[in-house]
């Protein structure tokens, strides 16, 4: 029993040493990351701004590979197959943290199948009116909604940051409203400015070239903290809604199975890449607040925000399919 212990422990080591090696190498050949939006997007955008300081760190280049279509699933199922060696990586934004609850059948387990490697950007979200509507805050916001049935708000489609901060805010405020879904936050920042729609929940910096030059009026932030470009404006957390914290991000995943070892050089890789002050500069100029996160601290983040969206669908009879 003993030599066959031996011959065990032999043959394990064996067998171990070859992947132990590969995680110490990696990586010796260039990586793809799949991007699931088309070319000039906010994803497409910020990884690409993250590639030069992390080729840098880990001394290969990084391709980015486009692939969109399904709402980023047709990517993410792409990852998903791929072999978990670290060369074939999938950056996603806050749709990730939902895809699981509006997509039905895939071949794949949007839970199971990935890890995180790490948030790279957050993106605040801001409640917006029309010039005109008669509020200058959330108090005044809330009374003038429910004084005023109908108002519409517009965001940058179903299932958006901004269409579950309206339902949230609906059911915590006890207001009703009507959503207004667009193909992208530019229509929408545009329908306000026109005052063709009451207002909007959209990105931060599709809406602050306009609340900067009077166009249309910041309400309140959706995130937990005051972040980025509309920092001056209030949160809706401590507008008299405690806990409200809705934030778009940006971040990078493995397939699952990916070795330790690997997945914490990725880690650094990313980490050196967002603690550099020039892509920080960068980032922040396209409306971006940066974070340096762990990984464990992302895939929390991840948690939370797809079980807030769950309790959304529940309490509310939310359609986001």
């Amino acid at each position: 029993m003993i030599v066959h212990r031996r011959y065990l422990l032999l043959a394990t080591g064996l067998l171990a040493a070859p992947s132990l090696a590969r995680a110490q190498d990696f990586p010796v050949r260039p990586i793809r990351v799949v991007v699931p939006y088309a070319p000039g997007g906010q994803s497409d955008t910020v990884m690409r701004l993250l590639i030069p300081r992390m080729s840098e760190f880990l001394g290969q280049n990084i391709i980015v590979e486009n692939r969109s279509g399904g709402g980023g699933t047709i990517g993410a199922g792409i990852v998903a197959s791929a072999p978990a060696d670290g060369y074939t990586l999938f950056f996603e934004s806050f749709a990730f943290a939902v895809a699981p609850l509006i997509h039905r059948g895939l071949p794949f387990d949007y839970e199971n199948a990935f890890v995180p490697i790490g948030q790279a950007v957050a993106l605040p979200y801001v409640l917006v009116t029309k010039r005109d509507y008669p509020a200058r805050n959330v108090a005044e916001f809330i009374a003038a909604v429910k004084a005023r049935p109908g108002f519409t708000y517009g965001t940058p489609g179903i299932g958006t940051i901004g269409h579950l901060a309206g339902a949230l805010l609906e059911l915590r405020a006890g207001i009703k409203m009507e959503h207004v879904a667009y193909r992208g936050g530019t229509e929408s920042a545009r329908d306000v400015a026109a005052g063709n729609t009451d207002g909007a929940i959209g990105t931060a910096n599709s809406f602050a070239p306009l609340i900067q030059s009077d166009r249309a009026r910041g309400i309140a932030l959706t995130s937990g903290e005051r972040r980025g470009s509309l920092a001056h404006l209030p949160t809706l957390a401590e507008s008299g809604f405690p806990g409200f914290d809705l934030t778009s991000w940006n971040g990078l995943f493995a397939p699952s199975a990916t070795p330790a070892p690997i997945r914490a050089r990725l880690e650094a890789a990313l980490r050196h890449a967002t603690t550099d002050e020039p892509t920080r500069q960068r980032l922040a100029a396209s409306g971006n607040d940066v974070v340096t996160e762990s990984a464990d601290a992302f895939g929390e983040r991840i948690r939370k925000d797809r079980d807030l969206v769950r309790q959304l669908i529940r309490e509310t009879g939310l359609k986001i399919e």
